[in-house]
């Protein structure tokens, strides 16, 4: 499995920030797939999932009103958005993926770093002004 993240760099707070990641390597159709960000000096936390088999999405709290995520699934594409970054924001941000999962709804493992054995290289995103 090869997971590809884009979009990262500096951004001036209230601006726009678009993150893609394209999944390959693997034919399984039954999968979670989710970005993931690390802070300096901070645990990998979950941001959002979603899980192919059950088409659940989660979001994590701390995630929610400013951040928008999407999937292409015929692209193997997932897309997160960022709406008036934070210098809070910044921090490298990971696309991750486990499977094969069956069906799957559960969001404490989908949003915990854990549950996933592939990894992207994560993008920069700096947030200053």
């Amino acid at each position: 499995v090869q997971l590809v993240e884009s979009g990262g760099g500096v951004v001036q707070p209230g601006g726009s920030l678009r993150l893609s990641c394209v999944a390959s390597g693997f034919t399984f159709d039954d999968y979670v797939i989710g970005w993931f960000r690390q802070a300096p000096g901070k645990e990998r936390e979950g941001v959002w999932c979603f899980s192919s088999a059950s088409g659940t999405t989660y979001y994590a709290d701390s995630a929610k009103g400013r951040f928008t995520a999407d999937s292409d699934s015929a692209k193997n594409t997932i897309h997160l958005s960022v709406r008036g970054p934070e210098p809070e924001d910044t921090a490298v941000y990971y696309c991750a993926l486990a499977g094969p999962t069956g069906y799957f709804r559960a969001k404490e493992a989908c949003l915990a770093a854990d549950f996933y054995n592939n990894w992207g290289q994560g993008t920069q995103v700096t947030v200053v002004s």
